[in-house]
């Protein structure tokens, strides 16, 4: 069979997770929390099935939440948006971004990515028949070199995909990042996919820009977010996309085929949940405190902090004690270390090596301690 990824592997999480696995190391490598989701939560999800909310969701997803993510979008950035026809609940972040490239893409299409870039990205515009074309964040601070994408437009450009909070270096778009992008959307009629998934989890009181506060731009936009990240529930595989109405009836034909409709009791725990808004407005404490409390337990380590300002994820460069590839780097830290973590280079399509490893500090203190422990076995 002629394969439509001929270039394309195991992804780095599963190998890493898997020799952490035959080692028995401790996993920052791979981005979920160890710790339990919230009792209230599980609890509006059994009684829904207990209420008999077992079968078909409405394909576009549960009404009620719908409802919920509109006025919590109102509540939060100031903007109207309709949950008949501008949501549609998917499974999971990952799939909305799947289905936004095949609504868009047609064979030829140039799509702008950032890189480091979360893995699915390329695939996913690949298969679509879509060119990536790639463009390097600027190291060590991982900002967008905005000159570069103008330079980058041609005739075949279709899209520009963003993620922020970005996975994986943790930085963050500011409000002036947003003005250029909607400025280069807007003149060169393209479409934007916003990965927003980690939006609540930005720290030292900076803002979410989210594209849902620019008309103008949200206009030309898929936003992609996840429950997941939210409410520390990865596994359930829920979230959503915002759209115009335009975009979403295009959006929704391909969904419509793909999953038909998502889990419905979880969808329907949910929406009940969501009045709890303090689960969210205090996402951003309660995760830069184990960053903060990770960066602390490796002060005396020969490991460097990269600034992270949001996601689950903050970087470090080892630069100073190896001149290994960062692969290498990171499977000694396995094999020899028991702690497992991500090369970077597995997030750039041509293996750029800064000598910098990505660590998940979604964790409790007592796997941040353990796993610090580890590290702190590494010599200048």
């Amino acid at each position: 069979m002629q394969s439509k990824l001929p270039n394309i592997g195991t992804s780095i999480f599963t190998v890493m997770s898997q020799l952490a696995a035959k080692h028995g190391a401790i996993n920052l490598g791979q981005g979920f929390p160890d710790f339990p989701m919230s009792p209230a939560l599980i609890e509006c999800v059994n009684q829904a099935m207990k209420d008999g909310g077992n079968q078909y969701a409405h394909s576009y997803g549960v009404p009620a939440l719908r409802t919920a993510l509109a006025e919590k979008i109102q509540f939060l950035y100031g903007t109207s948006i309709n949950p008949e026809t501008d949501i549609t609940i998917t499974p999971g972040g990952t799939y909305a971004l799947y289905t936004a490239f095949t609504t868009i893409i047609q064979p030829g299409d140039e799509v702008i990515i950032f890189e480091p870039a979360y893995d699915s990205y390329i695939p996913n515009i690949t298969i679509n028949g879509g060119v990536v074309v790639p463009i390097a964040l600027e190291f060590p601070n991982y900002t967008i070199p905005w000159d570069k994408v103008k330079a980058a437009i041609t005739p075949k450009t279709k899209a520009i995909l963003v993620n922020s909070p970005h996975n994986p270096t943790g930085t963050v778009m500011t409000h002036a990042d947003v003005l250029q992008l909607q400025e280069i959307v807007v003149a060169n009629n393209l479409y934007l996919i916003s990965d927003e998934v980690y939006e609540h989890l930005i720290y030292d009181e900076k803002p979410h820009a989210s594209v849902l506060k620019y008309p103008e731009l949200y206009k030309r936009s898929f936003i992609v977010y996840s429950f997941g990240k939210t409410y520390h529930c990865t596994g359930w595989k829920l979230g959503y996309c915002i759209a115009p109405e335009n975009l979403s009836k295009e959006f929704r034909k391909v969904h419509q085929f793909n999953v038909f409709s998502c889990d419905t009791p979880k969808q329907l725990g949910i929406a009940k949940y969501m009045s709890n808004k303090e689960a969210y407005l205090t996402l951003g404490n309660f995760y830069q405190e184990k960053r903060d409390y990770l960066r602390a337990l490796l002060k005396d380590t020969p490991l460097v902090p990269i600034s992270s300002s949001g996601s689950y994820f903050e970087s470090y460069s080892y630069a100073s004690i190896s001149n290994e590839s960062d692969t290498i780097f990171a499977e000694k830290l396995v094999t020899e270390y028991g702690i497992a973590t991500i090369p970077m280079s597995a997030f750039y399509q041509d293996g750029t090596d800064h000598k910098v490893i990505r660590l998940c500090f979604a964790k409790q203190k007592e796997t941040l301690e353990a796993a610090a422990a580890c590290l702190q076995k590494l010599k200048n």
